[in-house]
Protein backbone atom coordinates (compact mmCIF):
# COMPACT_ATOMS: atom_id res chain seq x y z
CA UNK A 1 0.00 0.00 0.00
CA UNK A 2 1.19 3.52 -0.82
CA UNK A 3 2.42 5.48 2.20
CA UNK A 4 2.57 9.27 1.58
CA UNK A 5 4.68 9.78 4.71
CA UNK A 6 7.33 7.43 3.33
CA UNK A 7 7.33 9.41 0.07
CA UNK A 8 7.84 12.69 1.95
CA UNK A 9 10.71 11.11 3.87
CA UNK A 10 12.35 9.90 0.66
CA UNK A 11 11.98 13.35 -0.94
CA UNK A 12 13.54 15.00 2.12
CA UNK A 13 16.46 12.56 1.93
CA UNK A 14 16.90 13.28 -1.78
CA UNK A 15 16.97 17.02 -1.08
CA UNK A 16 19.57 16.54 1.65
CA UNK A 17 21.71 14.44 -0.67
CA UNK A 18 21.46 17.08 -3.41
CA UNK A 19 22.51 19.84 -1.01
CA UNK A 20 25.45 17.75 0.19
CA UNK A 21 26.54 17.07 -3.39
CA UNK A 22 26.36 20.79 -4.24
CA UNK A 23 28.49 21.56 -1.19
CA UNK A 24 31.06 18.95 -2.19
CA UNK A 25 31.17 20.24 -5.76
CA UNK A 26 31.83 23.78 -4.62
CA UNK A 27 34.72 22.53 -2.45
CA UNK A 28 36.24 20.27 -5.12
CA UNK A 29 39.12 21.83 -7.03
CA UNK A 30 40.28 20.55 -10.41
CA UNK A 31 43.22 21.74 -12.46
CA UNK A 32 43.38 22.02 -16.23
CA UNK A 33 46.44 22.88 -18.28
CA UNK A 34 47.57 23.43 -21.84
CA UNK A 35 50.73 24.19 -23.75
CA UNK A 36 52.77 21.84 -21.60
CA UNK A 37 51.78 23.80 -18.51
CA UNK A 38 52.25 27.25 -20.03
CA UNK A 39 48.69 28.00 -18.98
CA UNK A 40 46.91 26.37 -16.05
CA UNK A 41 43.60 27.00 -14.38
CA UNK A 42 41.86 25.81 -11.24
CA UNK A 43 38.11 25.32 -11.35
CA UNK A 44 35.69 24.01 -8.75
CA UNK A 45 33.24 21.19 -9.35
CA UNK A 46 30.55 23.73 -10.23
CA UNK A 47 32.73 24.86 -13.17
CA UNK A 48 33.56 28.21 -11.60
CA UNK A 49 37.02 29.45 -12.54
CA UNK A 50 39.03 30.05 -9.36
CA UNK A 51 42.56 30.73 -10.62
CA UNK A 52 44.41 31.34 -13.86
CA UNK A 53 48.18 31.03 -14.14
CA UNK A 54 50.18 31.98 -17.22
CA UNK A 55 53.87 31.07 -17.33
CA UNK A 56 55.95 34.25 -17.70
CA UNK A 57 57.79 32.63 -20.62
CA UNK A 58 54.49 32.46 -22.52
CA UNK A 59 54.00 36.18 -21.98
CA UNK A 60 57.61 36.98 -22.92
CA UNK A 61 57.00 35.37 -26.30
CA UNK A 62 54.36 38.03 -26.94
CA UNK A 63 56.90 40.84 -27.07
CA UNK A 64 58.61 41.69 -30.29
CA UNK A 65 57.54 41.65 -33.91
CA UNK A 66 54.02 40.28 -34.47
CA UNK A 67 53.21 38.81 -31.04
CA UNK A 68 51.13 35.64 -31.19
CA UNK A 69 48.33 36.77 -28.89
CA UNK A 70 45.92 34.36 -30.57
CA UNK A 71 48.05 31.39 -29.47
CA UNK A 72 47.93 32.54 -25.82
CA UNK A 73 44.17 32.98 -26.04
CA UNK A 74 43.82 29.48 -27.47
CA UNK A 75 45.95 28.08 -24.61
CA UNK A 76 43.70 29.76 -22.05
CA UNK A 77 40.56 28.37 -23.69
CA UNK A 78 42.11 24.88 -23.86
CA UNK A 79 43.10 24.96 -20.18
CA UNK A 80 39.62 26.09 -19.11
CA UNK A 81 38.03 23.37 -21.25
CA UNK A 82 40.40 20.76 -19.77
CA UNK A 83 39.38 21.71 -16.22
CA UNK A 84 35.71 21.81 -17.27
CA UNK A 85 35.93 18.28 -18.66
CA UNK A 86 37.45 17.08 -15.40
CA UNK A 87 34.68 18.81 -13.46
CA UNK A 88 32.08 17.11 -15.67
CA UNK A 89 33.69 13.71 -15.06
CA UNK A 90 33.70 14.36 -11.31
CA UNK A 91 30.02 15.36 -11.37
CA UNK A 92 29.05 12.30 -13.40
CA UNK A 93 30.94 10.03 -11.04
CA UNK A 94 29.29 11.56 -7.97
CA UNK A 95 25.84 11.37 -9.54
CA UNK A 96 26.28 7.69 -10.41
CA UNK A 97 27.45 6.93 -6.89
CA UNK A 98 24.59 8.84 -5.32
CA UNK A 99 21.99 7.30 -7.61
CA UNK A 100 23.28 3.83 -6.87
CA UNK A 101 23.09 4.55 -3.15
CA UNK A 102 19.56 5.95 -3.41
CA UNK A 103 18.30 3.05 -5.51
CA UNK A 104 19.79 0.59 -3.08
CA UNK A 105 17.90 2.25 -0.25
CA UNK A 106 14.65 2.51 -2.18
CA UNK A 107 14.71 -1.11 -3.25
CA UNK A 108 15.32 -2.21 0.32
CA UNK A 109 17.98 -4.76 -0.52
CA UNK A 110 15.88 -6.60 -3.08
CA UNK A 111 18.00 -8.75 -5.33
CA UNK A 112 16.57 -7.81 -8.71
CA UNK A 113 18.28 -9.15 -11.85
CA UNK A 114 20.10 -6.51 -13.88
CA UNK A 115 20.18 -3.92 -11.07
CA UNK A 116 23.02 -5.18 -8.95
Amino acid sequence: MFNPLKLQEMLAQANQMQEEMQRKLSQTQLEGASGGGAVSVVMNGKKQLLRLRIDPAAVASLSGEGPDLEMLQDLIVAAVNDAGNKAEQQLTSQLKSQLSSQLGGLLGGLNLPGLG
